[in-house]
Order: structure tokens, then C-alpha cells, then sequence
């Protein structure tokens, strides 16, 4: 088989569950700043931004959908494509309809690089070089997966164990072993013979759609039929979401890499770093004196091995130690460091409640800008709405609610049922229930409003959208929470 070129294909649709309440079910932790002035799916774009990669292929949730090309604007490079998940259904059913999607419209001789967007690498030479030595793998006909030489002990990851060496940097995969005990775990770790399953994946496009079809058919046929259902949305590709909803969940482990005889490992060169959990950060941010590590307007007296994460005011402790505290606008997280396993029914909690703290921050990402709560009562609620230059919310209406805009700074063009006027600052207007409305910045700088809404419903559901530029679906069925994921998936635009 001839050397071909290496499509990267980043998988950024993940929920991140284990980072709350930093990280939201529509401002996932890929999409945060941990380490860094970028986020960890902008890292994860710069590291396959060299010569050995073609631009890469992006797989996303819908709901992430406009979060993604703002960031990919402001990154500035190509891609070879935006696909849009309409609900998450592991990594098996996305490495199908990439290498379907490749194979169909890109180039059959290439090799995919499966990627999620949410680990921290930091050298990228390192990267670069793991890359090629598992590219060598590749290319004698495996399905590689890159394994990280264990430095601790540890039960939340997932373990390889080496068998016969090929070559000089590949070995074939002798067992898979998903999240061991802890004395199981002890004595891999010491014996130097299992890595960690690192979930990156090499392998040209025409083994993995063979090995597919043997082993997996079932899910072969759903992404075949899947991919014929395509539709381009601007920026998006988009699929039939009922057929979108026959993929199994399934990871590519189970569904594959356990079953085929063609799976081979490469060790990782350098630091790898899967950010999936509060604790993970004493591997990869600076601690002070007493092993802390401090995040925002944080002052401590006899504190010592503690987290502390203030977003938005000032955050005060005395006399603690091995806690997890992680404060943001509307949501505070406090923690024993050992017990952060029990996160995850916390979450189960909270969705069970369907608490809105889940789903976003107060501050609120649009495509056309964001909006921020500012107070919230039984009957009313104050935000602070900042629309960008040149944009604009949809045409729409509320059943159960008026609003009462005053302009703080630029200019908005309003349309009232069948008015048409201009605002500019310290102007105001009333929209009245029922009554069809659009807000749009034509000025030169950000358009900033405060909006006061009353009424008797006051979500963000109770909104018929009759046009939009971003081609956005109308919300006025409550689906907020999804039975069928870990989070809340439909999006809820303003």
C-alpha cells in the first residue's frame, strides 16, 4: 500500500460531565481555556496544523455547532469538513462516517487519525514524531491505537496490553481491559507490559472500512445509509437524524479494536494528558508552597492540596485540605479530591431535577453574540444582550412573555409586527406578547442592550422562530433534557 497523507479527525462533541460546573452541556470542557490563553479543541487544531496532516475533518454535536465555527474562525485555517452529530453516539458510529465521508468525497488512499479534542499534549514535536512511527504501523495493514506508558496507578483509564513486536515501535494489542481494579491495575503498572488506552486511533481508510464490514456490519450498513442522507447547511454537514438514531452507542474498542486481529499499539513519545476529571489538573498546572493550585480571585490561610477555581468573585478558605472547590456565577462545586468518582451521580442528580445549571452558563454564546442573566424572579428576568457587528436574532415571537428593550450602547434596527425603527443609546422599546420581533446591529461596534422580560413563562422554549440566518430550528417544544445522553443536547437559542 502506498504512503498516503494523514487526515486528522477531531472529535468535539463530547459533554464533559466530570469538569462541571465549569464545563456545561452547551459549553463542553473542549471548548475551555484550562492551561492556556487557547481552548483544548484550538490545541488540539494547532497540533495537526504541519505539513504531515491535511486539513482536518471536524465532528461536533448539533448543539455545539455555532460554538465550533466561531472558534474555527477565529483559528483562521481550512477544514476538510464540519459534520454535525444530531445525538451522541460514541466513537465507533463517528470513525464510520468519517472514513464513509472521506472515502465518498475527499480521497479513498488516505489515512484517518482519529483524535478527541479534549487532551492536552503539550509538545507537539513529540506528537509529530508518535505519529509517524505509528504511521509506519498503519501502513503494513493495522489498525493502530497509540498507548501511553503508565506513570501512576490509575483505575478511570482504560489499559493495552502489548503482545508480539512489530517493528521497532509497534507492538500487536494482546487484550483491551477497560477501567481495571486497583490491585489488577498495581500489577500491570509494574510488570511494564500494558499502556494506557490513549483513544487515538490510526488507520487507512480502506482497512477500516474492511475490518468494518467483517466485524461491525451492522454499523458499516447505518453509516452507508447515513452518508446518503447528506446535506450541506452554510458552514454544516448535516444527516437524517432518524436514521442518525439507529447507530449503536458504541465505542471504537468494543465495536472493533477487541474483535479484529489486525490491532497494534504505539507507544506515546512525551506528556499525554486526558483532562477528564477536577484532579487531573495537579498533573498539568502550577501548585504554590502548600500544593494548591489557584484559579482566579482566591485568598487562603493554612490551606494545602486543594483545587480552587473562582470564576466571578472572590473566593476566601481557612484550614482546609484535599478539597475541590470550583465556584462560577450560579453553581458551586465543593469536593473531597478522593471522592470525585461520585461526581457522576451528582450529575445523574441534577439531571433527574433537570436543573438549567446542566445545560449553560449565565453567560450564553449565540452565533450572533451572547446574552447574560443578570437577575431572575418568579415573573420577570433582566439580561444583558450583546449582538456583534452586522448580526442578527431571528424573527420570532413568545407566547408567555413581553420584553422591554433599552439600547446601552451602538445602533439596533427593530422590527415591531409590521414597524421597522432604529434605536441608539439610552433608547428604549416594548414588545408585547405574541407580537412578531427582530433585533440587528448595523453599527460599527457591538450592540449592547439590557432586555427585561415579565410574563407568566419566562424559559427559553417559549419561542417560535419564523426566520433565521443561522438556520436554526424554532423551539417551542420543551426538550431541554434528553433521556438518550448524559447530558441536556437540544440546543435553546435565543
Amino acid at each position: 500500500m502506498s504512503e498516503s497523507k494523514v487526515l486528522p479527525v477531531i472529535l468535539a462533541g463530547g459533554s464533559g460531565t466530570r469538569l462541571w460546573p465549569l464545563s456545561r452541556a452547551h459549553y463542553p470542557k473542549q471548548f475551555l481555556t484550562l492551561n492556556s490563553e487557547h481552548s483544548l479543541f484550538i490545541e488540539t487544531l494547532n497540533r495537526v496544523n504541519t505539513a504531515l496532516f491535511l486539513p482536518p475533518l471536524i465532528i461536533t454535536h448539533e448543539a455545539h455547532r455555532f460554538l465550533v465555527a466561531e472558534q474555527l474562525r477565529a483559528w483562521g485555517h481550512p477544514i476538510s469538513g464540519l459534520l454535525l452529530e444530531p445525538e451522541r453516539k460514541g466513537t465507533a458510529p463517528a470513525a464510520a462516517l468519517a472514513a464513509h465521508y472521506a472515502s465518498r468525497y475527499l480521497d479513498q488512499d488516505m489515512t484517518l487519525l482519529i483524535l478527541p479534542a479534549d487532551h492536552l499534549i503539550p509538545n507537539h514535536d513529540d506528537f509529530q514524531t508518535t505519529i509517524l512511527q505509528a504511521l509506519d504501523i498503519s501502513n503494513q495493514g493495522y489498525l493502530t491505537t497509540l498507548g501511553v506508558t503508565p506513570s501512576r496507578v490509575e483505575t478511570g483509564f482504560g489499559y493495552i496490553e502489548m503482545g508480539e513486536q512489530i517493528g521497532p515501535t509497534g507492538y500487536k494489542v494482546k487484550a483491551f481491559t477497560e477501567k481495571p481494579p486497583y490491585d489488577e491495575a498495581k500489577t500491570w503498572v509494574e510488570a511494564g507490559c500494558h499502556l494506557w488506552n490513549s483513544g487515538l486511533f490510526l488507520f487507512h481508510i480502506e482497512w477500516l472500512q474492511s475490518e468494518l464490514t467483517r466485524w461491525a456490519p451492522e454499523l458499516a450498513r447505518i453509516a452507508d445509509e447515513v452518508l446518503a442522507t447528506i446535506k450541506i447547511d452554510a458552514d454544516f454537514i448535516r444527516f437524517d437524524a432518524q436514521l442518525f438514531s439507529q447507530f449503536p452507542d458504541i465505542t471504537l474498542d468494543y465495536a472493533l479494536m477487541e474483535k479484529t486481529d489486525r490491532a497494534a499499539v504505539t507507544p506515546f513519545i512525551g506528556q499525554w494528558h486526558d483532562v477528564g476529571a477536577w484532579r487531573a489538573l495537579d498533573e498539568i498546572l502550577p501548585q504554590d508552597a502548600s500544593n494548591n493550585i489557584l484559579i482566579g480571585d482566591v485568598v487562603t490561610e493554612q490551606v494545602s492540596d486543594c483545587i480552587l477555581n473562582s470564576q466571578t468573585r472572590l473566593l476566601a478558605a481557612v484550614g482546609i485540605k484535599g478539597l475541590i472547590v470550583v465556584e462560577t456565577s450560579d453553581a458551586v462545586l465543593i469536593m473531597d479530591k478522593h471522592q470525585q468518582q461520585h461526581l457522576k451521580s451528582l450529575i445523574a442528580t441534577l439531571k433527574k431535577q433537570e436543573r438549567a445549571e446542566l445545560v449553560d452558563h449565565v453567560h450564553v454564546h449565540r452565533p450572533w453574540g451572547a446574552y447574560k442573566t443578570i437577575m431572575k424572579a418568579e415573573r420577570f428576568q433582566v439580561k444583558q444582550i450583546t449582538v456583534k457587528v452586522g448580526a442578527q436574532l431571528s424573527l420570532q415571537l413568545h407566547h408567555h412573555r413581553s420584553e422591554h428593550w433599552v439600547v446601552v450602547k451602538g445602533t439596533a434596527r427593530v422590527q415591531r409586527g409590521d414597524e421597522v425603527f432604529l434605536l441608539s443609546e439610552n433608547q428604549s422599546t416594548y414588545i408585547p406578547i405574541g407580537t412578531v420581533h427582530r433585533l440587528e446591529n448595523i453599527g460599527k461596534i457591538p450592540l449592547e442592550l439590557i432586555e427585561v422580560q415579565s410574563g407568566s413563562y419566562l424559559g427559553e422554549d417559549d419561542i417560535l422562530r419564523l426566520e433565521d440566518a443561522y438556520g436554526r430550528k424554532d423551539s417551542h417544544s420543551k426538550e431541554i433534557f434528553s433521556e438518550k445522553t448524559s447530558y441536556p443536547t437540544t440546543e435553546i437559542p435565543l
